[in-house]
């Protein structure tokens, strides 16, 4: 086959962005020369013609109406845990691409072999492994306690030599681990490199999805928590899952940051044991280990993750700033948004803290991305800078706004159910998420501002 130019690229070595030409700062993380160019192959693209080759590229290619288009649900099939079943919006798609990054150590690897060695009872599963050995694997799956005999290994990192064994053994699903090791023959760069790590995962995707394989990729990251490689690597893939840590690194939490088959931004949580990762029914009760005894600053929120209510522990701590200009700390939560709430806090609540050093935590390690725990942090302030415990079954939750109004959250008589669940008998919340029918066990206490809420507490 005739081959065009040459393509380059100039790439951020730091942070993998690519970009139009050569620059001495990277745009995206403003390093300084860290912009180098690389040979990324011929025009006419390994991975195509690997395509051609193997048999499966253009296999649905055509013109179709709209109206043809078959509408109905892709069939599922279940991982053999609720929690992942949870993130992935309900099981895998046959033909999807799913990716799962984390920290070295984070599970990955684990929670993968779990899940083929349960799925591989019922359908073909092949496990390609490019970074450990077949004795490393097969010493952690008998550590875990895991069915072996339908599992099928393979060790191998070229891309080409993967999908000529898949379309011989013809899996349901298959895990490649891990992309950054992957290769493909003709592309000018080192395995992990920007070229590879997009040609490779570009090649097996199509693959994938001209065959209907559940394809999961294992990807790293960076030190920053950011997908290590291409931005193009996100772009690729239908699901993108993140693993990380709590604070303790007894839980692992999973979530969905891309899902063209389920909701955006699930949770599921997960406990690190000796036989692996085990799900957490109930995870609620791992963020509501409190004092037997009250304590100031500690409110309890509830959180709306994915499709499920969580209950989280929120603690502020209010001292007498020692300089000139007091601190302002989170943990979990963002900064500026904390120095908002407490100028909201000065104007509408009469309550100053211009002389304070104030510290904000949520406990458990989760970070909370939505407004329905501005509330419950402004409680938790005031309970500490007037060192007042708040009762220990009092539930908060609200949108705060800068004219002082608390405004209503989404899914809120959901939230005040599950608290109710867990045996909170107080609710503070926004005047327009106050059911219409009371709640069984709990009373609600609906607020139009913020004053209004302090005079509650």
């Amino acid at each position: 086959m005739a081959r065009g130019k040459t393509r380059k690229a100039y790439v951020c070595s730091e942070c993998g962005s690519e970009s139009g030409k050569w620059q001495g700062q990277c745009p995206d993380c403003k390093a300084w020369n860290t912009i180098r160019e690389i040979n990324l192959g011929p025009a006419t693209s390994p991975s195509i013609e690997a395509a051609n080759r193997s048999g499966f590229a253009g296999a649905q290619s055509g013109v179709q109406l709209l109206s043809d288009v078959s509408v109905e649900d892709a069939p599922r099939f279940t991982s053999g845990s609720s929690e992942l079943d949870r993130v992935l919006g309900g099981g895998f798609v046959p033909g999807s691409a799913v990716l799962i990054g984390g920290h070295p150590g984070a599970g990955k690897s684990t929670i993968l072999l779990q899940t083929l060695a349960h799925v591989a009872q019922t359908m073909p599963a092949l496990y390609v492994s490019g970074e450990e050995s077949m004795q490393q694997i097969a010493n952690r799956a008998k550590r875990l306690g895991l069915p072996t005999d339908q599992l099928k290994m393979l060790a191998e990192t070229s891309a080409e030599k993967i999908v000529a064994i898949a379309e011989a053994e013809k899996p349901g699903i298959i895990v490649i681990d891990s992309i950054q090791v992957t290769f493909m023959n003709g592309i000018d760069s080192a395995p992990g490199g920007v070229a590879q790590v997009r040609e490779s995962a570009a090649f097996l995707t199509r693959f994938a999805k001209q065959t209907g394989t559940v394809l999961l990729i294992v990807g790293h990251v960076t030190k920053d928590n950011s997908l290590a490689g291409p931005m193009t690597l996100s772009h690729i893939i239908d699901t993108q899952l993140m693993l990380g840590t709590t604070d303790d690194s007894r839980f692992r939490i999973m979530r969905a940051t891309k899902n063209r088959f389920g909701q955006v931004n699930e949770l599921g949580i997960f406990a690190m044991t000796e036989k692996g990762l085990k799900e957490v029914k109930n995870p609620s009760a791992i963020f509501l280990t409190r004092a037997d005894e009250a304590v100031s600053g500690s409110v309890i929120n509830v959180l709306w993750e994915g499709t499920r209510p969580l209950l989280v522990e929120i603690q502020a701590l209010v001292v007498e700033s020692q300089l000139g200009n007091p601190r302002r700390v989170t943990v979990g939560m963002d900064q500026n948004r904390l120095a908002m709430l407490l100028a909201i806090l000065t104007r509408h609540g009469g309550i100053f803290t211009s002389d304070q050093d104030v510290f904000l935590n949520v406990v458990g390690g989760v970070r909370i991305t939505e407004t329905s725990a501005d509330l419950a942090s402004l409680l938790a302030i005031v309970s500490s800078l007037r060192d007042t415990p708040l009762p220990q079954d009092l539930v908060a939750f609200g949108e705060v706004g800068l004219a002082g109004e608390i405004r209503p959250v989404a899914s809120g008589q959901e939230r005040i159910i599950e608290a109710a669940k867990h045996g909170f008998r107080r609710a503070i919340v926004p005047m327009a998420n106050r059911p219409r029918k009371p709640i069984e066990g709990i009373e609600i206490i609906g607020v139009n501002k913020l004053s209004d809420a302090l005079d509650a507490i």
